[in-house]
């Protein structure tokens, strides 16, 4: 024996706001990083001279980094360790992530590599690339008779 079920155009329209919110959220939510990965912050910023980043790496020294620079990539990667656990300790909670970390970022063609500028302080570590002298903005002087 077959059973009928009454349609409620109530119940469809609330399964398609469902679908289109689910749609909405893929498309223009930044994928989250996978569990384990470290992101490493970062800032890029320019000047007349030079392109700048200042990333936040707490607790490294700079024997832990690596940076390259090629091909217009600018990559910086290192590692986080975990401080030894104590055995007459109990953790009740453990939030500060470890382990290794890459970031990349792309940059013009028209920067000099060979200078760039590394330095480390308090955490955050400050890169300095000097873009190429044809790039820089020059002052045309106009000349009259």
């Amino acid at each position: 024996m077959a059973t009928m079920t009454r349609w409620d155009p109530i119940q469809e329209a609330v399964t398609l706001r469902e679908a289109v919110n689910r749609l909405f959220e893929e498309s223009f939510v930044p994928a989250t990083p996978p569990r384990g990965t470290l992101a490493v912050p970062l800032d890029l910023s320019e000047t007349a001279d030079s392109y700048m980043i200042e990333a936040v790496v707490p607790g490294l020294k700079a024997e832990d980094l690596s940076i390259t620079f090629e091909n217009g990539i600018l990559s910086i990667s290192g590692e986080i360790r975990q401080s030894e656990e104590s055995k007459d300790r109990n953790y009740h909670r453990v939030e500060r992530r470890f382990g290794r970390f890459s970031r990349s970022v792309s940059l013009p063609t028209t920067v000099r590599g060979d200078a760039i500028v590394a330095r480390l302080e308090h955490g955050v570590l400050f890169l300095t690339i000097p873009k190429a002298e044809e790039v820089k903005p020059r002052k045309i002087t106009v000349s009259v008779n």
